[in-house]
């Protein structure tokens, strides 16, 4: 039972709307984030964002964030929203394409590691070295040795980066199979998004219970306490944004140093006369 209002002085108490309960819930009837709500809020951790990203500037931090997890499972969404008002110089995606016959042949870890960021800046993986643990290995793309040694030395390796002063952090997307289906049926019924649905997607989608098992090795090997997993449950894709990025907010004690307002200089005036405007070619005026 909700406290009875307590009626402003001089209020009509016959009249009186108690404004906290007139505000419409967060949630759905379903339980899902109302579009109104999530659409304020991300507004808000979005302006955050901004004001984090200057604080890494000015702290000179190398941050990196994985986020993985089966297709569809809205990793794509976040860093999307997390790169929306951010500035590309200091916040950075790394979506790699599959390896090439030389990289084959290289360190596991060394197509990475050139994306690893400088002082000042962040790097969001789009999918990461965990492709070895996951995709390969279900796939088959990795020999059984290639996956047990992965096992073996990817916690070494973030624990080597986390000594060397980066901030690692790691986000596990988890989608059911009932929504990752509806979410592939929707992308094959519009011709506009059928691009989105690759043949790795299905085969993911059919093999989703060896995905499952994929995962569980993977958090028995590398859930260590220097870059534990946090795991984002994304069948509520709105929540599942709000709530990644809030967390991601919360690893960092950053305060408020964007720049003060600048005065913009005046147009200096030097002697120049310009070309005629109808030698240029410009574009059809269509609108």
């Amino acid at each position: 039972m909700s406290k009875k209002a307590i009626v402003p002085e001089g209020a009509d108490d016959i009249g009186f709307i108690d404004p906290v309960e007139q505000l419409p819930s967060i949630h759905t009837r379903s339980g899902r984030v109302r579009k109104e709500a999530y659409e304020a809020e991300m507004e808000r951790l979005q302006e955050q964002l901004v004001l984090l990203q200057y604080w890494i500037q000015k702290q000179g931090l190398k941050v990196v964030v994985l986020f993985e997890g089966r297709g569809s499972a809205g990793k794509g969404g976040v860093i999307k929203r997390i790169t929306e008002r951010t500035s590309p110089r200091t916040v950075k995606v790394a979506a790699l394409p599959t390896p090439t016959e030389r990289q084959k042949t290289q360190w596991y870890f060394q197509r990475y590691v050139e994306h690893l960021p400088a002082a000042g800046e962040m790097v969001l993986f789009d999918r990461s070295w965990y492709n070895r643990s996951n995709v390969e290995w279900v796939m088959g793309f990795c020999t059984p040795d290639e996956h047990e040694e992965f096992l073996r030395s990817c916690p070494e390796f973030e624990r080597m980066l986390v000594r060397s002063g980066i901030i690692l952090i790691k986000y596990w997307f988890s989608v059911s199979f009932e929504e990752q289906r509806k979410r592939f049926e929707a992308r094959n019924a519009e011709p506009l998004k059928r691009w989105k649905l690759s043949d790795m997607d299905l085969a993911e989608h059919e093999f989703y219970v060896k995905y499952s098992m994929a995962k569980d090795i993977t958090f028995q090997y590398t859930d260590i306490k220097q870059a534990p997993w946090f795991v984002v449950p994304s069948d509520d894709k709105r929540a599942a944004r709000l709530n990644c990025i809030s967390d991601l907010l919360s690893h960092f004690p950053y305060e408020d140093v964007a720049p003060e307002v600048v005065e913009l200089p005046e147009m200096q005036q030097i002697h120049y006369v310009r070309p005629p405007m109808h030698e240029q070619t410009f574009v059809p005026q269509v609108f």
